[in-house]
């Protein structure tokens, strides 16, 4: 009476087993592509900060590169 109940629990055990690894799922994902940026060696950068009397300031940051080429960017900000 034993081996028949042994039988049937190894092949549950081993049907269980063969199921739980059909279920099983591998993703594999490929990193992305690294972004290089390339920055002018020489690149002038001139920052000029001004308070006013009324709680508001200014930054403004200017940048130059070797070509010439000429950015100017105003922040303000009022408290």
């Amino acid at each position: 009476m034993r081996h028949p109940v042994l039988a049937a629990l190894t092949l549950a055990t081993l049907f269980g087993a063969s199921a739980a690894q059909a279920e099983t799922t591998v993703i594999r994902r490929d990193a992305p592509d690294t972004v290089v940026v390339d920055r002018p060696a020489s690149e002038s950068r001139t920052v000029e900060r001004r308070e006013s009397s009324d709680g508001c300031s200014t930054k403004t940051v200017t940048k130059e590169n070797d070509l010439g080429d000429r950015k100017t960017v105003t922040k303000e900000s009022c408290d």
